[in-house]
């Protein structure tokens, strides 16, 4: 069978985010290397007119998950069908969809959120982002990325994935991590990609990925560092919930591509958590989610971006929400965010929320 077969046959029956959009392509037999460079070629003499044809139509028809799998197993055919697929697909900036892994690292739409939900597993300390498929919270979902959290000395890390089965710093399916301190209330998110064409490695000794300085030069042997989120302590015990900063360097919008692409600029984006209000009659203190959470928590949040008086007419107004993260049950939560995070960035700051800050509540 050829590794296209191989790769359509475990694309359709799998729910691993890795499985689904692919991985690179391993080395096989020499006849089975020929038969499949043929398969290849005669795909890629359709007619381009046709080709693009195909393509719009499903395109057009398959907007939502799971059926939205009929594109993604376009662009798997070959280089050329990948090509039209990636010309025709938006990125989630414009349509707010989501369709390549590339497209968890790529900014949310401006005016309606993504909207996902984050289920947590207490026995093996993972969590699970997936894409909601209905404005309920009893779907089942489309898988996107997992974290598995785990102590390293006195620090804290968070391993994420495109694979719900490999959680490794290792694997291929690997996209960054997040690191805390000792106290778990400074972190550092680090992308397994330079987040812009020229960015260097972090120098520090935590954001390497393998023990060894390179084990190959298509791999970088560390990581890059792309955002940072602080928890204010709470010495006095006031009551509220918890204070947060966040500054996070930005993916500008990019053309959709089933790869991930390094971006020639970047941007930052500081962000903190809008202030609630006190609720005289519920003796609390509330935030609007608009239906989006529904148990009280003091992990509940929404972030707003802080005015930057360098830059009139920016994004910074501190009352336009740009994520937000809030309970409907005892292991499921609710994520929704917009244009400048992307989704990959949105998950690793909703991750910082979980595990008890004494010094901040």
């Amino acid at each position: 069978m050829s590794r296209r077969r191989t790769f359509l046959a475990r694309w359709s029956s799998s729910a691993s985010a890795a499985e689904i959009f692919g991985e690179p392509r391993i080395a096989v037999a020499g006849g089975e290397e020929e038969e499949e460079d043929e398969g290849e070629e005669r795909w890629a003499r359709l007619l381009p007119e046709l080709l693009g044809e195909i393509v719009r139509r499903v395109e057009a028809s398959e907007d939502r998950w799971p059926a939205r799998r009929s594109v993604v197993a376009f662009g798997c055919v070959c280089r050329r069908w990948r090509e039209v697929v990636a010309g025709f697909v938006r990125p989630p900036l414009d349509s707010g969809k989501i369709t390549f892994p590339s497209s968890l690292k790529q900014p949310g739409p401006r005016d309606a959120p993504i909207q996902c939900f984050i289920k947590r597993n207490k026995k093996n300390a993972t969590f699970y982002l997936y894409l909601s498929l209905t404005q309920t919270f009893m779907d089942k979902g489309k898988f996107l990325l997992a974290a598995r959290r785990f102590r390293n000395g006195a620090h804290t890390e968070y391993i994420l994935s495109l694979d719900a089965d490999d959680l490794s710093q290792g694997s291929n399916a690997y996209v960054g991590k997040l690191r805390s301190d000792f106290l778990g209330t400074n972190f550092t998110i680090y992308d397994s990609r330079p987040p812009f064409d020229g960015a260097k490695v972090s120098g520090r000794r935590a954001s390497r990925r393998f023990a060894c300085k390179q084990i190959s030069p298509q791999v970088p042997s560390g990581n890059f560092e792309i955002g940072q989120v602080s928890y204010k302590f709470n010495l006095l015990k006031s009551r509220g919930p918890r204070r947060m900063v966040c500054s996070i360097q930005c993916p500008p919008a990019q053309e959709a591509s089933m790869e991930f692409q390094k971006p020639k600029t970047q941007s930052h984006v500081n962000l903190k958590n809008k202030a609630p209000r006190w609720h005289e009659h519920l003796q609390c203190w509330c935030l609007n989610f608009h239906g989006r959470v529904t148990v009280a928590s003091v992990k509940n949040f929404q972030l707003v971006a802080t005015t930057d008086p360098s830059q009139p007419g920016g994004i910074g107004d501190e009352e336009t929400v740009l994520l937000q993260f809030g309970k409907v049950g005892d292991d499921l939560f609710t994520m929704d965010y917009w244009q400048p995070l992307s989704a990959f960035q949105a998950f690793a700051i909703c991750l910082t929320s979980f595990g008890t800050k004494f010094a901040c509540e």
